[in-house]
């Protein structure tokens, strides 16, 4: 018993992500926000490695991100107790 707790302690700790993990993470994020919406920026008059380029990259990203949101879906379950079918549309 305590073999199996021991591992699961040892599965859970090893998933966890360190300081150096989630940094680059998010350095791969933000290249990845240049990459798609610098080219945009530099299109509509911003010079490039500026901080209002930099702030036309982070408005186009949001937007993109709360459009996205707005898809929504919605979920409805019929059934009886114990027995559910749910469709998602």
């Amino acid at each position: 018993m305590r073999t199996f707790i021991a591992s699961i302690l040892i599965v859970l700790i090893s998933g966890c992500a360190t300081q150096a993990d989630r940094t680059a993470q998010v350095q791969r994020e933000v290249d990845e926000m240049i990459a798609t919406y610098g080219p945009a920026c530099d299109k509509l008059g911003y010079k490039s490695a500026t901080d209002p380029w930099r702030d036309c990259v982070l408005r186009l990203a949001t937007k993109d991100s709360l459009e996205q949101r707005r898809d929504f879906t919605t979920t409805n379950c019929i059934g009886s107790r114990g027995f559910f079918h749910c469709s998602t549309f």
